[in-house]
């Protein structure tokens, strides 16, 4: 996988988004891409920039809506493979533990 995106999708609306969050979250299964989904939006990964595209636009047309707000931010690695796993770690590697601090 080349291309990682950061996908922001943001129903315009009163209240929980989950539900509808949930759809988008449904129509990115029906591609072939990796995904991890976090309080602030889902990171994609797919082999090309077109897949994450297909992906993103099928998630935003599943949101009921009136107004839906989305934004999407790829990182297309043409040249060499590498996972959004991958970038973590080489971050907590130069850090020597985990990225992340949960306060109880």
């Amino acid at each position: 996988m080349t291309a990682i995106g950061e996908l922001n999708i943001v129903p315009v609306r009163a209240g929980s988004m989950s539900g509808e969050i949930a759809k988008a979250i449904e129509a990115l299964e029906q591609f072939d891409v990796d995904y991890e989904t976090n309080p602030m939006g889902t990171v994609i990964e797919a082999e090309s920039a077109a897949e994450l595209f297909a992906a993103a636009q099928a998630a935003h047309d599943a949101v009921d809506e009136d107004r839906v707000i989305t934004t999407l931010k790829i990182d297309d690695k043409r040249t060499v493979e590498q996972r959004a796993s991958e970038k973590v770690a080489g971050v907590e590697q130069r850090l020597g533990r985990e990225a992340k601090r949960r306060s109880e």
